[in-house]
């Protein structure tokens, strides 16, 4: 039986993100995370550094990706919708080989209704233009039935782009502060020592955001500034239109600036959980002011609203 791997819509709603401490100089990531990047064991890992000068709260960014960067203009997605019957993986794979095409990191999702095996690829093509050729090479074969494309039903082709997230020009918001050489990925962390032990300093125990760009397999590590508080907030609301809306309206006018907002369904047509990462270095509610007043606002809402979890970082 073939293994059910989330299909594409579903990959984009999974929580792609999570917080971490920092381990002495390494960062942690776990196995969900490393394998949904394919930021495999014993693999280089190749990372930048970008630093933010603005008021918001962040003060590091780190970007970390298994391709250098002179590779990214030549990455390209490659979609191949193939029919769910033994071999169909084979002729797609046979198709791009047969054209010089190197595939680096795939997956393959179940289709509508298990009659289409959707299988996403990210290929390293010899230059840009090799996309347009590619994909007519595809619908001549596909309007002649040659019997090499038999079991495919069609592909789609579009660049990349991963080099988007590193397009920076100097500015008031984020500045590439240094492009670093590859580090092994050992024990199922990043270590920062050696390319980053004279900027990152005294970061043993730091919060940091760690975040999966699905689109782009780079990940992407925030470390905060030092007088950023951070609060995880886990309230029950009614699963209904407006819900979600009482609770950021009501949060927001406290001037708390949130960092990450996650909900998901507990209870269908009845409770659903909203998580919120929140920062209070700017806000009008001292961290204390609003672990109390929250609980109190909830019972004022329209609905049944309850305030699960509120914990300090």
């Amino acid at each position: 039986m073939r293994k059910r791997v989330p299909s594409s819509s579903e990959r984009v709603l999974m929580k792609n993100w999570e917080f971490s401490k920092v381990n002495g100089t390494k960062i942690m990531l776990d196995n969900r995370m490393s394998d949904m990047m394919g930021i495999v064991e014993g693999g280089f890992v190749y990372s930048t550094l970008f630093e933010y000068v603005d008021k918001g709260p962040k003060k590091y960014e780190l970007l970390l990706s298994m391709f250098p960067q002179e590779n990214y203009r030549t990455l390209t997605n490659i979609t191949v919708y193939m029919q769910d019957v033994p071999g169909a993986s084979a002729q797609s794979a046979r198709f791009l080989a047969d054209r010089s095409i190197n595939i680096l990191n795939s997956i393959s999702l179940d289709g509508i209704s298990d009659t289409t095996i959707v299988w996403k690829v990210l290929a390293d093509l010899s230059f840009v233009g090799e996309m347009d050729i590619l994909k007519e090479t595809f619908d001549e074969l596909k309007a002649k039935n040659d019997p090499s494309v038999s079991l495919i039903d069609h592909i789609e082709v579009k660049p990349a782009d991963i080099g988007r997230v590193f397009r920076t020009e100097p500015s008031k918001q984020k500045n590439e502060v240094k492009r670093a050489t590859p580090v092994v990925f050992e024990g199922g962390a990043y270590d920062l020592a050696p390319e980053y032990g004279d900027i990152l300093k005294d970061i043993d125990g730091k919060h940091v955001l760690i975040v999966a760009d699905v689109s782009s397999w780079i990940v992407s590590v925030t470390f905060f500034k030092d007088e950023t508080k951070l609060v995880k907030m886990v309230i029950e609301i009614p699963d209904c239109p407006g819900a979600t809306t009482q609770v950021l309206d009501w949060i927001a006018a406290t001037n708390v600036n949130l960092i990450s907002v996650f909900s998901r369904i507990k209870i269908c047509y009845h409770t659903t959980t909203l998580e919120l990462v929140a920062d209070f270095s700017n806000s009008n509610y001292s961290v204390e002011k609003m672990r109390k007043e929250l609980p109190i606002a909830l019972e004022n809402m329209n609905g049944i609203f309850e305030l699960k979890e509120f914990t300090e970082f």
